[in-house]
């Protein structure tokens, strides 16, 4: 339990500086668009802590979640296509097909060691939050503007490398080198990006800026939880192959 409250100190440390981060981001922009950022903000820190604390406490706590944020993922996604009049149908069940595996992947991780839930729960977290950071503040670089005007080939980098660097502080989590860490950190990230690549894909095609309003501030389970379902299939499958 001592490993999981240092853990928790380093991740408070990150906090700050992604707040300090923030801070400089909006310091010019409308009080509205300020106000929004740190709804979102302050959100994601609650959603993180919940998340971290459910694998921390105990790993079947984790599993409900897990649970949870399957079904009201599948919710979300046939609440755009019914609200589209059913439209691209093709296109809707290929979506559900990619959904469907990648949530069994995603619950399959919810049953593997604590440890390991945890490095690659928070090597997620980094990569979210440092990719919209390093992006906001550095971004000039679309990566796919017509799809995700957001993304940035600067908030991609930036990410990465925090969370890839962090492998190296979170590594004690779970029994494992240097080198599967920084492996593991890697497949996380790759994973973590296509997930949220494909959510966007999905808003889209469906020309919607969120999936729900369910979570103040983001758009959506689905538009907060896509890297952590993607992530998690991703060390899924990269166990079956080195047997994690």
């Amino acid at each position: 339990m001592k490993t999981v409250w240092i853990v928790y100190i380093v991740i408070l440390v990150y906090y700050l500086l992604g707040t300090v981060g923030i801070y400089f981001i909006n310091r010019r922009k409308e009080p509205h668009i300020k106000r929004k950022a740190w709804i979102k903000h302050v959100n994601y820190f609650i959603i993180t802590n919940l998340v971290f604390f459910s694998i921390a406490i105990n790993p079947v706590i984790f599993r409900y979640v897990a649970a949870l944020i399957i079904i009201v993922g599948f919710y979300e996604l046939f609440k755009l296509y019914r609200g589209s009049g059913f439209s691209h149908k093709g296109f809707f069940l290929a979506s559900i097909i990619i959904l469907a595996s990648l949530s069994i992947g995603f619950y399959c991780f919810s049953l593997m060691d604590k440890g390991l839930i945890l490095f690659a729960f928070l090597i997620i977290a980094i990569f979210d939050g440092f990719s919209q950071v390093s992006g906001q503040l550095l971004g000039r670089t679309k990566l796919f503007p017509k799809i995700s005007p957001n993304k940035t080939v600067e908030g991609l980098i930036g990410g990465s490398l925090v969370a890839l660097l962090s492998a190296f502080v979170f590594k004690n989590l779970f029994t494992a080198s240097s080198l599967k860490a920084i492996i593991l950190a890697a497949v996380v990230v790759v994973f973590a990006f296509l997930g949220d690549t494909a959510k966007s894909l999905y808003k889209r095609q469906y020309n919607v800026k969120d999936f729900s309003n369910l979570i103040p501030g983001h758009g959506g389970f689905l538009d907060r939880f896509d890297s952590l379902i993607a992530g998690g299939a991703g060390v899924t499958l990269l166990g079956l192959i080195m047997n994690f």
